[in-house]
């Protein structure tokens, strides 16, 4: 399948992530602790897989550890926004990562800055705000959590970058290397607010592997996509996230949908279309298809 496309499923894998973190969340377990369980789990693997390919990624090292601790910190920072602030502001916030990806794409990886892909970005924005919904509310001062929310889609967006940039590294190595991040500022965030972790049975731990199997799934496919789309394209696509997290929601009767939703979710839609068209100079040329 083109990568774009591979992209897209790892990003709708992503939004329907909400549904077995609720499942976890009525057993008593969400936050930090369930980010800390999860890829801490993730990481024992991980560590044997970087360590079998250690010769494949060691001369792009650089670019792995910036996988790790971006990547890391932007799911960490992510839940821990969620957790603790506004979740609409929060969101909002953490969605401002396609204009990171757009300007480090151009200004780090040297990415062409087109008109349609300002405007599929610019689409993309006006369909995040009217999908999460928009008031003056939005617009005050920063909290706390706020910043860890845009601190988060920074991250997510300067991992993007990092991935793109890994070329040599292999793709095992770069899907699994943010779970040992992630668990290492779950930790953090864990010691810091000397949040209690709370116990699991074996049924439960099984659960847990169950659904770190699940992120790697929508990782591998995240981090294929990252790997062979431009920077400026990847960052609109990944969008498709929130429209499949609001449409599952409201099919499961967690949240109703207005006209705001339906129109926000058209215009996400119609960014990912945009951005997932190929370049124009990758389509042949009269010459090329003429006898």
């Amino acid at each position: 399948m083109r990568a774009e496309v591979v992209l897209l499923l790892g990003a709708a894998l992503w939004g329907l992530g909400w549904m077995p973190l609720a499942h976890f969340a009525g057993l008593g377990l969400a936050g930090m602790p369930m980010v800390l369980y999860t890829f801490g789990l993730l990481s024992v693997p991980t560590l044997a897989v970087l360590y079998r390919q250690r010769r494949a990624w060691w001369p792009q090292r650089g670019a792995l550890l910036g996988i790790v601790l971006c990547g890391g910190w932007a799911t960490a920072g992510l839940v821990g926004a969620l957790s603790e602030g506004d979740v609409v502001r929060s969101m909002l916030l953490f969605y401002l990562a396609p204009a990171w990806g757009l300007l480090g794409g151009w200004l780090l990886l040297g990415e062409r800055l087109d008109a349609v892909r300002i405007g599929a970005l610019l689409l993309a924005l006006v369909g995040i705000a009217l999908t999460l919904g928009v008031n003056r509310n939005t617009f005050a001062a920063l909290t706390a959590s706020d910043w860890l929310a845009l601190s988060a889609g920074f991250a997510f967006a300067l991992n993007n970058l990092a991935t793109r940039a890994a070329e040599q590294v292999p793709l095992a190595s770069k899907a699994m290397a943010a779970f040992i991040g992630s668990a290492a500022c779950a930790a953090l965030f864990c010691l810091l607010d000397s949040t209690a972790l709370p116990s699991a049975d074996a049924g439960t731990w099984l659960q847990i592997a169950i659904f770190g199997l699940f992120w790697l799934a929508a990782m591998g496919a995240a981090q294929y996509g990252f790997s062979h789309v431009e920077a400026s394209r990847a960052a609109v696509l990944v969008v498709v996230e929130l429209l499949v997290s609001v449409l599952t929601a409201a099919a499961f009767g967690e949240r109703e949908l207005g006209v705001g939703e339906w129109l926000g979710g058209a215009l996400v839609l119609a960014a990912a279309l945009i951005a997932a068209r190929p370049p124009r100079d990758s389509f042949p040329s009269a010459s090329e298809v003429s006898p």
